[in-house]
């Protein structure tokens, strides 16, 4: 059986976002994961430049898609998990704890029967432990909240696609402040991914190159033990989660939050057409507090 994918990086300097495609070269099929929908806020328009680059290279290399995966609703970019799947006809997918995030974000945007909570706008809901094929390789699924409760990574042979749990090495890990977001659950999904081999390489969901440098998307477990600086010290549950929570209370929110979970939470759609034919996000006033 495959053990190493061969693995492409597509990087979303607008949203600090890194897409990815996976392949086995024995069989040539793939995956996408966490496709970009662009879009402009200050236009509210949306556009397919990101998708379309991944399209092409898919084209080029003669790689037959079989699954559009998602790791969790993004809250920094839109999902175009719907526009591929259109375009390669496969299936989609995210974790089956995607419905408590619906249910949650229904609230806070006060929406009606527009946005069903049941997880019917994806092909497949995945839960921890759940495994599927890609080709010859085996991808397993790891339920991996904190950053949001829905969250999980997909380990592909020697290679995870870890979301927004790690940043890399240099930069941490990621936030857990958003609603349905844990620290304790987020250090608990860190240790599990560490607890994979050595070598396993993982693949970021984000990267905002500190200090200048190029951005970059993967580092193995080792290098994390070995210099990841919220974990290089083995802290404790109680000293991570002091760390975290001090970091997470100076960050704004992220620029694109109120709009991205309006389509997110929809499988990467917009909302249902008005009776003028257009389509609206709302936003709802004074529910976050200004940081």
């Amino acid at each position: 059986m495959t053990t190493s994918p061969t693995v492409k990086s597509f990087w979303d300097e607008t949203t600090g976002s890194w897409q990815y495609v996976f392949h086995d070269p024995a069989t040539m099929r793939g995956a996408v994961v966490d496709p970009v929908w662009d879009y402009d806020p200050q236009a509210a328009a949306t556009s397919t430049k990101n998708a379309d680059a991944i399209l092409a290279y898919i084209e080029d290399a003669g790689i037959e898609i079989v699954w559009i995966l998602d790791t969790h609703p993004h809250a920094d970019h839109f999902s175009a998990a719907p526009y591929l799947a259109e375009k390669l006809g496969a299936p989609t997918a995210i974790g089956e704890k995607v419905t408590g995030v619906q249910k949650l974000w229904k609230k806070i945007y006060n929406l009606g029967e527009d946005l069903p909570t049941d997880g019917s706008q994806w092909d497949r809901l995945f839960s921890d432990g759940d495994t599927f094929m890609v080709g010859d390789i085996e991808v397993s699924v790891i339920f991996s909240p904190g950053h949001t409760l829905a969250s999980i990574t997909y380990v592909a042979g020697d290679a995870a696609f870890v979301h927004d749990t790690f940043m890399m090495p240099d930069a941490g890990t990621s936030r857990a402040d958003f609603p349905g977001g844990s620290s304790a659950d987020l250090y608990a999904s860190l240790q599990r991914i560490l607890s994979l081999p050595e070598d396993t390489r993982l693949y970021v969901g984000h990267d905002y190159a500190p200090e200048g440098r190029e951005a970059a998307c993967c580092a193995t477990v080792a290098e994390h033990k070995a210099g990841n600086i919220h974990l290089k010290d083995a802290p404790t549950e109680a000293e991570y989660r002091k760390v975290r929570d001090e970091r997470d209370a100076t960050l704004p929110l992220p620029k694109l939050m109120l709009a991205a979970l309006q389509i997110n939470t929809r499988g990467g759609r917009k909302p249902a057409p008005e009776e003028d034919g257009r389509r609206y996000l709302k936003i709802p006033l004074d529910y976050f507090e200004p940081r």
